[in-house]
């Protein structure tokens, strides 16, 4: 299956906080769009896997994926070596995504930047020739997604552009709100974390409001890019 758009995040849950407006309204518009979650999250405070797991589905269903896979990277460990590298690499041969969106490139957590430099270093590897892999004992062809972008996450970061998603953000919201062990629960007795406080939930909303304040609309998503964004005109920046 050939996807316009392929997400990575470290954790479940990564892709919908960073991009999940974005990605709702690009289902909308007809695009094949979907996630690889590199870990379990199976060392998040609250929670387990089994789960994330059960809320990376629900989530899925809301958003409207294609597809939602989970690569199995030990949560909190995984590097950027190789082994790791030819995983990723076998996912974007065999979906051939356009486009990448992949985590924040600097961030609170440690998996975030390094599942970012991961996925980047991979989607260059993946277009080389010489690399080969296979899936279910079938080579695979060489693929190197058009574009990377880099959502953010924790830390504030000034983007390079923005994706209006104001007709959107309702979804979005859902989608974040299926993780309901990671996220603010007042009947909770479990141990609170950074992410578990009503600030941080609130957070989701107000920066997307922000955003969107700053261009212009009701709510927006900023992505980073690695290269020029190039345009055929002035008139198609809005």
């Amino acid at each position: 299956m050939k996807l316009d758009i392929l997400a990575f995040g470290a954790h479940p849950d990564d892709v919908e906080l960073g991009a999940g407006g974005t990605i709702a309204k690009a289902i909308a518009e007809g695009k094949k769009v979907g996630v690889i979650d590199l870990t379990k999250g199976e060392l998040g405070t609250r929670g387990t896997a089994e789960t994330r797991k059960t809320e990376a589905s629900n989530a899925a269903e809301i958003l409207g994926l294609s597809v939602r896979e989970n690569l199995g990277f030990a949560d909190g460990f995984f590097v950027n070596d190789k082994e790791h590298q030819l995983e990723v690499i076998k996912m974007l041969r065999k979906y051939q995504p356009d486009i990448v969106l992949c985590n924040a490139i600097d961030d609170r957590h440690i998996d975030h930047g390094k599942g970012s430099k991961l996925v980047s270093d991979a989607c260059f590897l993946s277009g080389l020739i010489k690399i080969e892999t296979e899936q279910e004992g079938i080579n695979q062809d060489k693929w190197r997604p058009k574009h990377v972008y880099h959502y953010i996450q924790w830390k504030t970061i000034e983007p390079d552009f923005v994706v209006d998603i104001s007709n959107f953000m309702d979804v979005k919201q859902k989608a974040v709100d299926a993780y309901q062990t990671q996220f603010f629960n007042s009947k909770s007795n479990e141990p609170e974390t950074p992410i578990t406080s009503k600030s941080f939930i609130d957070s989701v909303n107000y920066r997307a409001q922000d955003l969107g304040r700053l261009v212009g609309v009701g709510y927006a998503e900023g992505f980073t890019v690695e290269r020029y964004i190039t345009v055929d005109s002035l008139f198609d920046i809005k």
